[in-house]
């Protein structure tokens, strides 16, 4: 979906921020704020004076709008039903309106190469904007508010000393925001596209994506109708490729004319028009506060979320009922306008996250053109992580059985469940009990722990087990309850793990994964106290520089070139007594600030010799590393690399580098890339939300060409087949989930009614493969309902 408001300045006080000479006025306790200015006259400030003069009418409300009633430069607005049914309650008069001028459809068409690929049940509802701020200029009107057009608003500091409450609606480019902009602290991040939004004098018969690959580069158009003889029509493309095109030196009505003829067949021939419609670039605003005394921000001035997943006026009318329930809520106007932020906060968070993923795909379309084209029309429409695999089967079930069989899914398989080959190993499925410390071993001896930990998670359906971080030498490990391969009792007691999965488990993997702590050692169990020294036993660290992970963290030895070849030697020992336990793949550990992580990233690698400095030599000794590892580990087996494939932190390691760190590890024989993120110093700042980390792993399989392993916050089976059957990696990892259920792969094949060579139930297990009963379920259905007397009219 589409929102209808980019970053054109549409309404209220905008242009150059008057700065604030005083504060706002401290709001008083009345329950209800009387006299309200609006600064803005979008859908979300006139639909905030409606709400607010409709609850009580003796309010003074005032909107300011610096244009003429009509000016609009959107065309389609795009609304949810979740959102009309917010506005029904609300206000019935302002829903009835809608309803009587709305467009609606539920298939979406994906373009690409020449071949069309629709998917249905989507249930789109648009309108024009015009049409859109008519309704509400005439429900204000109605109910007695002050609209005034074409007037600057007073500046924010006098309206908040004459009014009680005042509200800024006034878009992207929000002065008010900017008079106090110390207060909201807000961050505007601009992105790498451009784009210009124009209009078809015809219906489009569904949400169209066109992608068109040009001699300067991709292109795309997001359309869709407004009216039944009316189109939105939006081109989008990075800006390197719009400079190629020539853009940058084009006029309104020159580049209206080359979009048309770009699109020419999307658009039949017809032409496009515009309305001061200007290529732009879409800017993510973040603010830290929503409110200063009794100012409060709604809408764009608040919050942006990119227009491809649709949300600038659904956003913007949804703040509008969460401000106005919260004034009648609350019984004053500061616990009002905490409980609106607290309220709408998460909820905008978590749609910025899914129109960043949106924005970035766009932005990286290029990437997937070389997709099968049903994979590519999935991947489009489960981009934000929002639409998903099950939901996508809900709506349109045939189109997902044909990506589904293009993808290769026997009938009835699910994604998840289709066999992986890793050099001569061969997974059952793609689910990965991802590597967890578990800290509880003595000397580095796993025992019977470990045993019923990773026995147990192997009975349970995943292809693969992984270790937790098994440490190369006693100074290698991270807290004394960490697992080793340093001694021979350490390898027999690991054979006698890898025997039971191979026996207990028949099919399934264990892997181990080879670490060295670095500069992170010598610290408490978890539990007792996550990367805090020791309080006594401490052990010497060493690291690439002599840089401690905090404040009040030892202090490594920088490594020597002698230590460097012992270090090296420990892990190729390790790698063999791995061998010999019986393990069926090995991941070197390069992640998370340990010690090879630390010679990857600048941030904690400063050494001036051949192993620091450029990404090249950064990446020196975690290859020779692995060259001495694979050199031992048995060729028939798959070795694997986990990286951070950014430190979360200004001046780390770059997406960019990430790639070339991957392409490096595969070209000296890594089978895969497990692709994690972070935990690299102790500064970082991530961007946690569901399915996180896997942009990362996205970029990596394509750039790189390189399978790789998601992992972070993938905690669904939906997730899991989304992200395989979107081409996303090739592995899912998942740790919290399997410590809450160490039978989550098999209970996902029993969920989604799988039985078959993906996911195997141990034969004493068999009996569970269905969910027990709950209670009765075969009590009779009402068969009439009786609704009193009948009245005849």
């Amino acid at each position: 979906m589409l929102s209808t408001r980019g970053s054109t300045p549409t309404s209220g006080a905008r242009g150059t921020a008057r700065p604030a000479t005083t504060h706002p006025q401290s709001p008083d306790n009345r329950n209800h704020p009387h006299r309200i200015a609006i600064v803005g006259g979008g859908p979300g400030g006139l639909y905030t004076a409606a709400l607010l003069k409709r609850l009580a009418p003796d309010r003074e409300i005032t909107v300011y709008e610096r244009n003429a009633p009509d000016d609009t430069f959107g065309f389609g607005v795009v609304l949810s039903d979740e959102t009309l049914g917010g506005i029904e309650h609300a206000d019935p008069v302002v829903h009835e309106a809608l309803k009587a001028h709305f467009v609606r459809w539920d298939d979406i068409d994906i373009v690409h190469r020449n071949t069309r690929h629709t998917s249905g049940g989507h249930r789109f509802a648009a309108l024009g904007r015009r049409r859109l701020l008519g309704i509400l200029h005439d429900r204000c009107r109605d109910l007695g508010v002050d609209l005034r057009f074409r007037t600057e608003a007073p500046p924010p500091d006098r309206l908040a000393r004459t009014h009680d409450l005042v509200v800024a609606a006034d878009g992207v480019h929000s002065a008010t925001r900017e008079a106090y902009r110390d207060v909201f602290r807000p961050r505007l991040t601009p992105h790498r596209c451009r784009y210009i939004w124009l209009a078809a004098d015809f219906a489009f018969d569904a949400f169209r994506f066109e992608i068109a690959e040009t001699e300067h580069g991709v292109m795309q158009l997001h359309g869709y109708p407004y009216s039944p003889d009316a189109s939105t029509v939006i081109v989008e493309m990075r800006e390197e490729v719009w400079r190629a095109a020539g853009f940058d030196e084009l006029d309104e009505a020159e580049s209206t004319a080359r979009c048309a003829k770009i699109f020419t067949d999307a658009l039949g021939g017809r032409p496009l028009r515009s309305n001061k419609s200007a290529w732009t670039t879409f800017r993510t605003v973040v603010n830290e506060r929503w409110s200063h005394g009794n100012v409060v921000l709604l809408g764009d001035a608040a919050h942006t979320a990119h227009f491809s997943i649709g949300s600038g006026t659904k956003l913007a009318v949804e703040d509008a009922l969460a401000l106005a329930a919260c004034l009648e809520e609350q019984p004053t106007l500061p616990q009002a306008l905490a409980a609106y932020e607290e309220e709408r906060r998460p909820v905008v968070a978590s749609t910025q996250r899914a129109a960043k993923a949106s924005l970035e795909w766009f932005e990286d379309l290029a990437r997937y053109l070389g997709q099968p084209p049903r994979q590519f029309a999935f991947n489009l429409l489960t981009r934000s992580r929002r639409v998903t695999h099950e939901n996508l089967r809900l709506r349109d079930a045939g189109f997902t059985d044909s990506v589904e069989r293009e993808f290769g899914c026997p009938p009835g398989t699910p994604p998840m469940f289709t066999p992986f080959r890793l050099r001569g190993l061969t997974l059952r499925n793609r689910v990965v009990v991802s590597a967890m410390d578990m800290y509880s071993a003595t000397d580095g001896v796993p025992g019977d722990f470990h045993l019923v930990h990773l026995g147990a998670r192997a009975l349970g359906g995943a292809a693969l087990v992984m270790t937790e971080m098994v440490c190369v030498s006693p100074e290698g490990r991270i807290t004394p309850g960490c697992a080793g391969l340093y001694t021979g009792r350490q390898g027999e007691a690991w054979r006698r793990i890898t025997d039971f999965v191979h026996a207990g488990a028949p099919g399934t993997a264990i892997g181990v994964q080879l670490g060295h702590s670095g500069r992170k050692g010598s610290t408490r169990l978890m539990w007792e106290g996550m990367d805090e020294p020791l309080p006594d036993g401490n052990w010497p660290l060493v690291a690439p520089s002599p840089l401690p992970y905090r404040p009040g963290s030892q202090i490594p030895r920088e490594l020597s070139r002698a230590q460097l070849t012992d270090v090296r030697q420990q892990f190729r020992t390790a790698a063999e007594r791995a061998g010999q336990a019986g393990f069926d793949l090995l991941e070197l550990h390069c992640a998370h600030g340990y010690l090879l992580s630390g010679f990857l990233s600048p941030l904690t690698n400063h050494r001036t010799d051949a192993y620091g400095g450029s990404l090249e030599k950064r990446l020196r000794f975690p290859l020779e590393v692995f060259d001495a590892v694979r050199e031992v580990w048995p060729d028939e087996r798959p070795m694997t690399v986990r990286i951070s494939a950014t430190d979360w932190a200004e001046g780390g390691t770059s997406a960019e580098e990430a790639v070339e760190i991957a392409r490096a590890f595969a070209a000296h024989g890594a089978d895969a890339v497990d692709v994690s993120t972070g935990q690299v110093v102790a500064g970082e700042r991530p961007e946690f939300g569901r399915s996180y980390q896997t942009p990362y792993a996205d970029r990596i399989r394509h750039e790189a060409g390189v399978p790789v392993i998601a992992v972070g916050a993938i905690s669904s089976w939906d997730d899991v087949n989304s992200l395989i059957l979107a081409g996303r990696t090739d592995l899912c990892a998942l740790a919290r989930p399997h410590l809450y259920d160490p039978h989550w792969t098999l209970h996902a094949a029993a969920e989604q009614g799988y039985d078959g060579p993906g996911a195997v139930w141990p034969a004493p297990y068999r009996a569970g493969s269905r969910p027990p009963r709950t209670g009765r379920t075969d009590a009779p259905k009402p068969r009439l309902t009786l609704h009193g007397p009948r009245q005849d009219v």
